[in-house]
């Protein structure tokens, strides 16, 4: 079985016969429940329910499944026992999942952390694609844009990214000074997304012509490197002065040109020492940035 969070789900609605019942005693809230269960019964081929008014009860192949699934609860609380106290440890690996763009501040943050915390392993796995964090894929994700909304996840506020509109000298001396009404005179570097999730790209997007956009990137590292290549105007975090310094603001920023910065974690991870402490580093890392 690929899943055992499915599995140990389905063990506990046969446990209490409900859905309410079974989030409660899981700590998960009672659609990742239900999710689980029908993820379960369409990967098997099977009806391991029978819905009812007053709850679920174990069909045949459900009662089949449940009994293995108890034997196999029975040995994860035995060895729970055995582990028990390594849980306040920072220690073992820590994956964290990034935007690729953040890596100057987060590497000497961790580089920092993992100073104090010697025995700790760490993957920094920058990638566009959303984690699944209740899958156990990373145990910190680092997000931008609008308010995550996945049920079992908790989410805190880390900062908020101001990105600058601009250009090198080079560029400007070529192709003179942007205007508002001469944006379509000038050259932009863009996303590869058709429908970026970014709100300055969409601003970008929205607002400059699309034989405007002269250079398309997956990440913002590449985007920069356009802009300081003088290819085209761009945008550049505000904090990211390393070889920024000479380029030239283009447009006084606008509110659509900042990124709400977000801490997730799941709910099952969220009070283990390592997270917790992981997370408060960063807290306090985040007040020496310079990212107005």
């Amino acid at each position: 079985m690929d899943n055992w969070d499915e599995v140990r789900t389905a063990f506990q609605v046969a446990k209490v016969g409900t859905v309410s019942g079974a989030a409660e005693a899981l700590g998960v809230h009672h659609a990742t429940v239900i999710r689980h269960i029908d993820a379960l019964e369409q990967r098997l081929g099977a009806k391991l329910f029978q819905r009812h008014a007053r709850g679920y009860t174990a069909t045949e192949a459900g009662q089949d499944l449940l009994a293995v699934a108890g034997q196999t609860d029975d040995q994860f609380t035995q060895l729970a026992g055995r582990i028990k106290g390594r849980g306040d440890e920072v220690t073992g690996e820590l994956i964290v999942t990034s935007l690729d763009a953040l890596s100057p501040l987060l590497v000497p943050t961790i580089g920092l952390f993992q100073e104090r915390h010697t025995d700790l392993r760490v993957r920094l796995v920058s990638d566009t694609r959303l984690f699944r964090l209740e899958y156990g894929e990373a145990h910190v994700a680092i997000r931008a844009g609008k308010l995550p909304d996945q049920p079992d996840n908790i989410v805190q506020p880390f900062f908020t990214q101001t990105l600058r509109l601009v250009a090198s000298k080079g560029y400007v001396e070529r192709f003179g000074v942007l205007t508002g009404d001469n944006l379509a005179d000038h050259r932009f570097v863009g996303s590869t997304e058709e429908t970026p999730r970014a709100p300055y790209f969409k601003w970008l997007a929205d607002t400059v012509p699309t034989s405007s956009i002269y250079f398309r990137a997956s990440s913002m590292s590449a985007a920069k490197e356009a802009v300081v290549a003088g290819i085209g105007i761009g945008f550049v975090a505000s904090w990211d002065r390393e070889r920024t310094a000479d380029l030239v603001e283009v447009l006084p920023p606008l509110e659509d040109w900042t990124a709400k910065i977000w801490l997730v974690t799941h709910m099952d991870l969220h009070r283990t020492a390592k997270v917790q402490t992981f997370v408060r580093h960063l807290k306090e890392q985040v007040k020496t940035w310079d990212v107005v």
